[in-house]
């Protein structure tokens, strides 16, 4: 009966190795994984070019980017990358015994792309990973300088909007700066901006001349995030309450 009692839990165990995944194909999942997760900080629905899709990809850590295809997001089937990614696993059961793999996956990006869409499996392309030139860096906001060509008011005096864009002018700006200006109800509110990449927190600064005030400032960074309407014009002239 004893012996009878032993075998029985290695029969079970034997008749499950066949539906046991193996170490390679565990590490190949992971990388996997590693793949659609660079598919999702690509995930956008903003128009970008295949430059700007393959250098974004190519700054995203644990894949190499080995091929781009397409010309835009919005034109045609989108963009195609190619990424190579590594994933690991534990083969045997007593020693685990690393096993590591490298895999390529292409990743499709575009509009009607889904999210957390599964990487497609791809034969690796022969060469060594794309490399893309960094985007030139944007200029400098002029903070002090802003604040010492706005026009003080005293309480009670009256703002004049041409006299805020003289000082603007004065600065002689980068052309890559937007500026933008606005007068409501006796106050005028200035937006100076870089255009950012869609991802990141963009660069702006605000500044606000009313009689008896003139403020320049930063937003908060994640008011200066895509999609928080933080670097707008009529946050220069109604500030949005701090984060919490």
């Amino acid at each position: 009966m004893r012996r009878l009692l032993l075998i029985a839990p290695l029969l079970l165990f034997t008749a499950g190795c066949g539906v046991v995944q193996s170490s390679e194909d565990e590490a190949t999942d992971s990388a996997r994984e590693v793949a659609a997760e660079a598919g999702e900080r690509l995930y956008s629905q903003r128009p970008r070019t295949a430059e700007e899709v393959g250098r974004s990809a190519s700054g995203i850590d644990g894949v190499e980017v080995l091929r781009v295809t397409g010309t835009s997001t919005h034109e045609g089937d989108g963009i195609d990358v190619v990424v190579r990614a590594s994933g690991s696993a534990y083969d045997g059961w007593l020693d685990r015994e690393e096993v590591a793999v490298r895999r390529c996956f292409a990743v499709k990006v575009s509009p009607k792309s889904e999210w957390r869409e599964d990487p497609r499996d791809m034969d690796c392309p022969d060469g060594p990973p794309l490399t893309f030139a960094p985007l030139p860096e944007p200029p400098r906001l002029p903070y002090e300088e802003l604040r010492a060509k706005l026009p003080r008011v005293p309480e009670g005096g009256r703002v004049d909007e041409a006299e805020v864009r003289r000082g603007l002018a004065a600065l002689d700006l980068d052309p890559a700066i937007r500026t933008e200006v606005k007068s409501d109800g006796g106050r005028v509110g200035v937006l100076l901006s870089v255009k950012g990449n869609g991802f990141d927190a963009q660069d702006c600064l605000l500044a606000h001349v009313g009689p008896g005030t003139t403020e320049v400032w930063v937003p908060p960074r994640i008011q200066r995030m895509p999609g928080e309407g933080g670097c707008t014009v009529a946050g220069a002239l109604d500030p949005l309450p701090p984060p919490h």
